[in-house]
């Protein structure tokens, strides 16, 4: 295969991962606000969906259907760190769609690609981004602002979850990122020990929240009537888009930047604004839908300003093999990433 050949499947690769991980982002976030409407439990709802991925995961491996890297004692302690931060994203990001409403969801989320740049540049070293880089950032940042500032909603423990979650997603970003340039585990190999040792921290949440008292007393008031089927599908959606979004989610981190990644996020929240338009009775109005076109416009400029500068893996196919020369092979591309 020719240089141009390999350049150009990598490109369609590195998109195809893009796209499916903006999708299933922002059906997510649709799946998860209805789930946690109809069920009421922020740390069982996503013990349930590491569950899932993690079980999704062992089976599909042992069918011979993906290839993941062997659970190991010392691995796990290395990733521990990382397992955590990310239990801590999530947690706090369902917090915040169970007391807030999607806009405030939006604009804290768009905050997030300036404090990953600056985080960037700080912590790992990475070049300082051009001034059009920053412009861009900003315009997200100021469209996200003004999108919710049409909105008067207001209570202290939605902001309290909000906060939260901006710290929490911003060193998520950042941490994950090194994680996965340096640790040497394959896609679904990272999968499989975020959402295992997510599920492992997932008791310790449930109980210091006090959900489980809460979770037992509703249980014993619904004797005859536990069991309700919206609210099974909405749980069960969320779990098979869970497991969908670990592996795009991971898989695109490997081809992209931190930043790249995290606008990525940004911009696919308009499918979620538009849903949440059609659905919702709590949104805002059409000065908020022009603040979110400059949102929408500051990704297309911060694409354009690192276009020229990003290069992107020849090889990010390779995460799913199954073979040792595969496994080598990733080794040598996160060396070389980590030096660049």
């Amino acid at each position: 295969m020719s240089s141009l050949e390999a350049s150009k499947q990598s490109t369609f690769t590195t998109t195809g991962l893009v796209v499916g991980y903006a999708l299933c982002s922002s059906l997510l976030a649709i799946i998860n606000k209805y789930a946690i409407t109809k069920f009421a439990y922020p740390a069982l709802l996503t013990a349930l969906q590491y569950l899932t991925s993690a079980v999704g995961v062992w089976v599909l491996g042992k069918l011979g259907f993906l290839f993941h890297d062997a659970f190991t004692l010392q691995t796990a302690k290395k990733f521990l760190p990382a397992a955590f931060v990310f239990y801590l994203a999530i947690f706090t990001n369902t917090n915040l769609l169970k007391h807030a409403n999607v806009d405030t969801f939006i604009v804290f989320r768009s905050l997030t690609p300036l404090l990953v740049a600056i985080a960037d540049t700080a912590f790992r070293k990475q070049p300082c981004p051009s001034r059009l880089t920053f412009l861009s950032l900003f315009v997200i940042l100021g469209g996200a602002v003004g999108y919710v500032l049409t909105d008067s909603a207001f209570t202290l423990t939605a902001y309290s979850w909000a906060f939260a979650y901006l710290v929490t997603i911003t060193t998520e970003m950042v941490y994950i990122k090194h994680i996965v340039t340096n640790l040497g585990l394959n896609t679904w190999g990272f999968v499989l020990y975020n959402n295992l040792l997510s599920l492992m921290m997932a008791p310790f949440f449930w109980f210091i929240t006090g959900e489980y008292s809460e979770f037992f007393s509703e249980m014993q008031s619904r004797t005859d009537d536990w069991f309700q089927f919206d609210a099974f599908l909405a749980v069960s959606a969320s779990c098979v888009f869970g497991l969908l979004i670990s592996f795009f989610g991971f898989a695109a981190r490997r081809a992209i930047s931190a930043t790249a990644f995290t606008v990525t996020g940004v911009v696919n929240k308009f499918l979620t604004v538009a849903i949440n338009v059609m659905i919702w009775d709590k949104h805002a109005n059409m000065a908020g839908l022009v603040c979110l076109i400059s949102t929408l416009v500051g990704g297309v400029l911060y694409q354009q300003s690192v276009t020229k500068s990003v290069n992107v893996p020849v090889t990010v196919n390779k995460a799913i093999g199954s073979d040792d020369e595969d496994e080598k092979q990733l080794l040598v591309e996160q060396k070389r990433d980590s030096t660049i």
